[in-house]
């Protein structure tokens, strides 16, 4: 991923990575700009979905003394990931680009390690989540940062809110793994 240069002037067909070309777009960050903006959020959009897809894995295979409480609460997580997708998603279009979102996009782009298909066991699938989640947010403040250099206060406030939930959703699961 590159850098974040400050001002980017350019031309209008700037190219993402060669997948695809910018569109036409009247918002009046430069072209250069949203090429790194967007890859970042397609960056974002490839760790959501794969983290979302393993957030399930842990619900519909929970088990133990907790199973309850846990089912419940990677079910809530997993969906606040998949109002994400959407929102990240639709910022990608929203800045002229196109989203990279299809399971194999995901899948091969991730930064996220595999999730460990063999764990049932609640607290390991906490401890499992609570470590997938941390880097996650890791990732989501670097973004923030990454934005304000580039200028892009919407897209450094839809990470900040993301990343604020985030934490609240580690927070959640490490109380499990406390006292």
């Amino acid at each position: 991923m590159n850098k974040p240069t400050k001002k980017g002037g350019g031309k209008q067909t700037a190219t993402l990575n060669g997948n695809a070309d910018l569109h036409r777009t009247r918002i009046d960050l430069p072209a250069r700009a949203r090429t790194q903006i967007i890859e970042r959020l397609n960056q974002s959009l490839a760790d959501t979905l794969d983290l979302k897809t393993q957030v399930k894995q842990a619900h519909w295979n929970v088990k133990g003394q907790h199973f309850y409480q846990l089912h419940l609460l990677f079910d809530e997580i997993a969906g606040e990931l998949e109002e994400y997708t959407d929102m990240v998603a639709e910022r990608i279009t929203a800045l002229a680009g196109t989203a990279l979102g299809t399971c194999r996009m995901a899948a091969a782009a991730s930064r996220l390690p595999e999730y460990p298909h063999n764990l049932a066991d609640g607290i390991d699938l906490v401890a499992a989540l609570s470590d997938r989640l941390s880097m996650y947010g890791k990732t989501l403040r670097e973004n923030i940062e990454d934005c304000a250099l580039l200028e892009d206060a919407g897209t450094a406030d839809l990470f900040t809110e993301m990343s604020r939930n985030i934490d609240k959703r580690l927070w959640f699961l490490e109380a499990h793994l406390q006292g």
